[in-house]
């Protein structure tokens, strides 16, 4: 039996679709979240930014009007601060997060899923 996959996701979000589709193709089963139904905790965002390897700034969506809002580039925001803010303002995550077992990826190109897949 292969691990799950799961994509958090906005449905709306082109590079969200060309994943979805990349999925399909492969045939593996995997589950979709639509991180701004069904929200990603803080406690979620620190598993993900572990499996991802990345710091909470790296996981900003930077061209977002939230992040101009809360000042986030000129901000001294804790990697604690900025775990919070991005649960209660999903728009501040990038996406889509494809996690699969122990590993994730920002698949941004979506193309970069198939080395998760592979």
């Amino acid at each position: 039996m292969s691990e799950k996959i799961t994509v958090y996701e906005k449905p709306t979000c082109s590079t969200c679709r060309q994943v979805d589709k990349i999925l399909r193709e492969f045939g593996d089963e995997y589950e979709k979240i639509n991180y701004y139904v069904e929200p990603i905790g803080e406690a979620k965002l620190r598993d993900l930014l572990g499996k991802l390897k990345i710091g909470p700034r790296d996981l900003l969506r930077t061209k977002d009007a939230i992040y101009k809002e809360l000042n986030l580039s000129n901000s001294d925001h804790s990697d604690d601060q900025l775990i919070k803010l991005m649960a209660e303002h999903p728009d501040l995550i990038q996406r889509p997060i494809v996690e699969k077992g122990n590993k994730a990826i920002l698949a941004r190109p979506a193309e970069s899923i198939r080395a998760l897949l592979a």
